[in-house]
């Protein structure tokens, strides 16, 4: 059964409040333009983590365990436990997501926290402390911004769109569709969705390896702003499966989308290539 209005409310409220309280300990290690105060490693496959990562997962595992002890717990820095697979209610979180980002003093990182009920998206929150970017979704109850309702903009021709995404795929989505406006890469892949959520990007595009925490909560504030992330074919996004990693993914409004999606499969070279996430 689905989480009753109050139960919903009463969780966003408190999911807020750990968002917000993840964001402080972050920017305790971040110095905007300058490397960040928090020890940094390599992970298996050499991304990079940082203490400010690992200390912001604990908090929220910590956290998050209290508000609701039955839900099963996804995370970017905590080994995956597969009892979450059987778990109704599940945590999808990235402490910090856009770390090169945030180890370099760029502003564009995020706290990305979803809650699933039965693998869909229920609650979301994409906080970008050192942007001062609050937003938060609620399915059915619409998607807001510092508490002000946002929607995606309304464009329906994709030459001249503003886009967030990786040169070689807008690059090579351009050739198909015509030149785009202004082209923006923002490192952390939850705000680059829910920036288009908020009207300030037309479309985003997603390379191949992106995970479930990189998502399941921008892709609840884009659809609750009237937008849609899918594959380039036009699928949407499944959540909560033993393997958590997704293909190339697109996102836009609700408008621009078949349009998007048109253009992508107009040619099954270039954007459809396998590459790190990005």
């Amino acid at each position: 059964m689905p989480l009753s209005p109050q139960t919903r409310a009463d969780l966003a409220s408190a999911l807020e409040e750990a968002a917000r309280e993840a964001g402080e300990i972050a920017r305790g290690w971040f110095r905007e333009g300058d490397k960040t105060t928090a020890r940094v490693w390599n992970k298996a496959g050499g991304s990079p983590v940082t203490e400010a990562d690992v200390s912001v997962d604990a908090f929220l595992k910590v956290r998050l365990s209290q508000i609701l002890p039955e839900a099963g717990w996804l995370s970017e820095e905590t080994r995956d436990d597969p009892a979450r697979l059987d778990r109704r209610l599940v945590w999808i979180v990235d402490p910090i997501d856009g770390t090169r980002a945030f180890l370099n003093g760029i502003p564009d990182w995020s706290v990305a926290i979803a809650l699933l009920v039965d693998g869909a998206p229920t609650l979301g929150v994409v906080h970008a402390p050192a942007r001062e970017g609050f937003y938060e979704a609620q399915a059915g109850a619409g998607a807001r911004l510092n508490g002000t309702p946002i929607a995606t903009g309304v464009r329906e021709a994709l030459a001249g769109a503003n886009v967030a995404g990786p040169k070689p795929m807008v690059d090579a989505l351009a050739r198909r569709s015509g030149p785009f406006g202004a082209v923006t890469k923002v490192p952390s892949l939850a705000l680059r969705i829910a920036r288009v959520a908020s009207g300030e990007h037309d479309l985003a595009l997603v390379t191949a390896n992106a995970r479930d925490w990189d998502l399941a909560a921008a892709d609840l504030v884009l659809a609750e702003a009237g937008g849609t992330l899918s594959d380039p074919t036009g699928v949407a996004p499944v959540y909560n499966r033993p393997e958590p990693v997704h293909g190339v993914l697109v996102a836009a409004s609700r408008a621009l989308h078949p349009r998007l999606v048109e253009a992508m499969t107009s040619d099954d070279t270039d954007t459809r290539r396998p590459a790190a996430a990005g």
